[in-house]
């Protein structure tokens, strides 16, 4: 089940019989700014962590938030096949985004990631498994690990402790010290203090301390991270920034739904091709567009089939291709059928896309098919299906014959400029405080936590942090950002609530 709609059943609303919660400007006033300065003094009475400091004390820039084109420093990670590089990188991503398998060789591409540690932002890249002596797609596979290398300013190297030191571990190693890299060794697969010494043999590699580390549980991942830090330089020799230009939209769904039409009619030509055969689309194609003036990239995925690790050959590396692209992009287009009903596969490519954290437009395409018995049906579909995200902009479009596909850019733009938008933080904290006197957090266990300070910690998407004496459930934050969507809009862009439970100071 979809959390989409799981997170409908139990949704906390203390505001059925309240009014409508007044709008608020996004404009500081000198009310706001006190409240800001009173509530930051007061955090001074609790334990804050470097990070916490960090966070409070860093200034916002009120021309935009330019992090996108910082040159981060590069993180490669590299080892033989089936270490566990990719669990690794998902493990530190703190999310599920490389795809991972229990068989060797399902990485094949170097795909990096915007990461983040104990407050340091850098690049991290997966590479696909390092071997000898191999031909084909595999020895294109070490070359790209080598590219990689290459590029890095500092590698993680992982090996598998419960194997031990192997001659292609010794290849690597080879490799490594030629490069000049920084390397910190991961000892992957340490489950238990027991195999702390199949972790010892690895000092036999010449690499200094192995971490002893478990991918698939975190056990000692933020050691291992600690030490990848320290080896890690502040200024990168490699890494590169991301170019400014055109927006990128990711045009995603499951197969047969019209992408490809849409693409090219938006063009005005016979860009990709198509067919009426689901699945035509296996590489994503990048195209220039210019819309009202405007240059877009848009970027045709192939069809979102089934789950990744249900698929394999050809459709596997597709929908892997379809997530980096998903990645890779600003907003996505999500194109569902509107002649058909609603799937289950619709409902996961939406929450891909809000998993992602990119600005979201939903397209219902096919609407020259669909005939007036239908319509109430749809309505229904979107109702129960969708009810988490009846923020996002809704497009009824015809891929084929063109109609209101002129209606993408304004709901393209109001997406994007919700995924960028930053609420003062005097103004965030006065909202707040209406909110919670007006509707305070349930009792639980006799307790009442109270929310001390919040800010907004970074746009793309919008990522609000809490400071509370206590757990905020589930259901209070989903609260939370209704009125947030209420009061300040957000219409297209998903928003991220995270909140920190401190302690008062011992005297």
């Amino acid at each position: 089940m979809s959390d989409i709609r799981a997170a409908a059943a139990d949704d906390f609303d203390p505001t059925e019989q309240a009014e409508e919660a007044p709008s608020v400007p996004l404009v500081d006033d000198a009310d706001d700014v006190a409240r800001e300065h009173a509530l930051r003094v007061g955090l001074d009475e609790y334990e804050l962590d470097d990070e916490d400091a960090a966070l409070l004390g860093d200034d916002w820039d009120p021309d935009g938030d330019d992090s996108e084109h910082e040159v981060l420093p590069v993180l490669a990670v590299v080892g033989r096949p089936n270490v566990g590089k990719s669990t690794l990188v998902n493990r530190i991503l703190g999310r599920r985004e490389a795809v991972v398998e229990d068989k060797p060789g399902v990485t094949r591409d170097r795909v990096s990631y915007p990461a983040e540690w104990a407050g340091r932002r850098f690049t991290l890249v997966d590479t696909g498994g390092w071997e000898v002596d191999v031909a084909g797609i595999e020895a294109r596979v070490a070359e790209q690990a080598e590219v990689a290398i290459s590029l890095a300013d500092a590698v993680l190297f992982v090996v598998d402790a419960t194997v031990g030191p192997t001659a292609t571990d010794e290849r690597v190693v080879k490799l490594l010290r030629r490069s000049g890299k920084p390397v910190v060794l991961c000892a992957n697969k340490v489950d238990g203090p027991r195999a702390e010494a199949d972790a010892a043999q690895l000092w036999s590699l010449g690499l200094g301390e192995p971490h002893a580390i478990s991918a698939l549980h975190g056990r000692g991942t933020g050691d291992l991270l600690d030490a990848a830090m320290s080896a890690l330089p502040r200024v990168s020799a490699h890494g590169e920034a991301r170019p400014g230009g055109p927006r990128r939209v990711a045009l995603v769904g499951r197969p047969n739904v019209g992408k490809s039409s849409l693409l090219n009619k938006v063009l005005g030509e016979n860009r990709v091709v198509v067919d009426d055969i689901a699945g035509t689309t296996r590489d994503p194609v990048d195209e220039l567009v210019e819309l009202r003036g405007v240059p877009w990239w848009f970027v045709d995925t192939a069809g979102i089939r089934r789950r990744v690790h249900q698929t394999s050959g050809a459709d596997f590396y597709a929908s892997l291709r379809t997530q980096a692209a998903i990645e890779k992009a600003e907003v996505a287009v999500v194109l569902l059928d509107a002649s058909a009903p609603l799937t289950e596969q619709d409902i996961r490519v939406v929450q891909q896309v809000v998993d992602a954290g990119r600005a979201l437009v939903i397209a219902y395409n096919k609407w020259d098919l669909m005939d007036e018995d239908r319509r109430p049906y749809l309505e229904r579909e979107i109702e129960r299906e969708l009810v988490q995200i009846q923020w996002a902009p809704r497009v009824n479009v015809s891929a084929k014959t063109g109609w209101h596909t002129d209606r993408l850019v304004p709901a393209l733009t109001r997406s994007l400029e919700s995924w960028d938008m930053r609420i003062p933080t005097g103004k965030l904290n006065s909202f707040l405080g209406e909110l919670v006197a007006a509707h305070p957090h349930p009792l639980r266990g006799g307790k009442q936590p109270r929310i001390l300070f919040a800010t907004q910690a970074s746009t793309k998407p919008p990522r609000f942090v809490i400071f509370a004496t206590g757990f905020i459930e589930a259901q209070y934050r989903r609260f939370i950002e209704r009125r947030l969507r209420e009061t300040f809009g957000f219409e297209g862009s998903p928003i991220s609530i995270s909140v920190r439970v401190r302690e008062k100071r011992k005297r």
